[in-house]
């Protein structure tokens, strides 16, 4: 990969004073912003389209094709509201990118605003990370202080008021219309669709939504150009990308490389599995996908490569298990999390997640039989594709992929009648989760 891999969306978290604006500007901040005022909006949507920039917050939309689907402008204002309610299990790139830089984020918020003709923004951020809103509410009263926000920026006319908004912790509000419902006020709950923010979104109406590295990436694209852009990644996932890799991992953190990098490329940088152990299952895109196996290692991490092997690439959170740990827990934590987190408004996702972890939990400590395993496949198809949003899918990938892989880990456990990598747990039967 070479060169390729020079960092662009990381490029100064190792900065002294990263996050100031001082900082930014000596990194030569806020020049695409500057560059892009004297380009036509629509010119700005169509270089992104050229780039092939596809969204970072896990579905891999194209971006500059959704710019373009907004209603036509009309009496009502078009609004931009940033995703940064990072919720997914082991995905952790949007928070330091905020944290580490966020005027990287906030001039990707004007430069996507201006290109969208928005003159209001709002970022939503996770309400438990205190310090990272601080961060973000500093950055964004500095950037008006000097002129990066308000009315008509350097005189070019289009005008912009960024609003950072402290989320209440939900995962459900990382889904774009439950988003939507907790910025105005309600419950986070999916939205039916039709109508889709495009449509009506915010306030009914027009609304982009981007994840935060989707909008941090922007500005260099703006500033290097399409052809640049295209020259990172594979012909159909573009550009570079920060992969988050945690669990058992010599270095975890995020990497920063090209889509279509493999896990096998991403361990050489990262030391490798902890010393001693080998690599025993993982996940291409958090917990909410489908997991892949040491087979897997060399499987491109781009949308189309993962895709063929069944899985997601999501938001490239990359969960390395050794063989120390066994599926049927980390399937059972995953699924107790989901069941935690449904909002409960689809019946298939509020009911059939506390079952799906009783028959975990059941199976886990060596009881049952082997029919709870069609059981536990039965119960997944009638949750997938069920309900108003994508959690209900998410939550069974790891159920039924695991029972792809590891079916005779199953089977271990009810004929030892214990956990075989923890005996000692199997004797404390712990009470079945209650629906909510």
């Amino acid at each position: 990969m070479g060169d390729l891999l020079t960092p662009v969306l990381t490029a100064n978290w190792a900065d002294e004073h990263a996050w100031t604006l001082k900082s930014y500007l000596g990194q030569g901040g806020y020049r695409a912003l500057r560059k892009a005022l004297t380009i036509d909006p629509d010119e700005i949507v169509e270089i992104v389209k050229e780039a092939g920039l596809r969204g970072r917050g896990g579905s891999g939309f194209p971006t500059g094709i959704k710019w373009g689907l907004l209603a036509p402008l009309g009496d009502k204002p078009r609004y931009l509201v940033v995703n940064a309610d990072e919720s997914e299990p082991g995905t952790c790139k949007d928070i330091p990118l905020l944290l580490a830089s966020p005027h990287t984020v906030l001039e990707g918020v004007i430069l996507t605003a201006y290109a969208i003709r928005a003159t209001r923004a709002f970022i939503y951020i996770r309400g438990e990370v205190l310090h990272v809103i601080r961060r973000m509410q500093q950055a964004v009263a500095d950037a008006y202080a000097a002129g990066y926000l308000g009315e008509d920026i350097f005189g070019s006319g289009h005008s912009l008021d960024v609003v950072v908004h402290a989320g209440a912790g939900a995962y459900i509000c990382g889904e774009e219309s439950a988003l939507l419902e907790s910025l105005e006020g309600r419950r986070g709950q999916p939205r039916m669709r039709p109508p889709f923010p495009a449509v009506e979104g915010l306030y009914a109406s027009p609304t982009v939504i981007n994840n935060v590295e989707t909008v941090a990436s922007v500005p260099p694209i703006v500033l290097n150009g399409a052809n640049w852009f295209n020259l990172m990644g594979t012909e159909k996932s573009k550009g570079m990308a920060i992969f988050s890799l945690s669990g058992h991992v010599t270095r975890p953190g995020q990497y920063e490389a090209p889509m279509g990098t493999t896990l096998r490329e991403l361990l050489n940088m990262a030391g490798g599995i902890r010393a001693g152990h080998d690599l025993k299952f993982w996940t291409p895109g958090g917990s909410s996908t489908p997991m892949f196996t040491k087979d897997h290692l060399d499987v491109p991490l781009d949308h189309e490569s993962v895709a063929a092997e069944g899985s997601m690439l999501g938001t490239r959170a990359l969960q390395c298990f050794d063989e120390t740990v066994c599926v049927l827990r980390a399937v059972r934590r995953w699924t107790e999390f989901y069941r935690h987190e449904s909002c409960g408004k689809c019946t298939p996702c509020r009911e059939g997640f506390p079952w799906l972890a009783q028959v975990l939990r059941r199976l886990e400590h060596g009881s049952g039989s082997e029919d709870d395993l069609d059981l536990l496949l039965d119960l997944s198809d009638n949750i997938a594709g069920r309900s108003f949003c994508a959690l209900a899918d998410g939550g069974v990938s790891p159920i039924k992929s695991s029972l792809k892989y590891f079916r005779n880990e199953y089977l271990t456990h009810l004929e030892t009648g214990a956990c075989p990598f923890d005996p000692a747990a199997s004797t404390s039967f712990e009470q079945p989760c209650q629906p909510r």
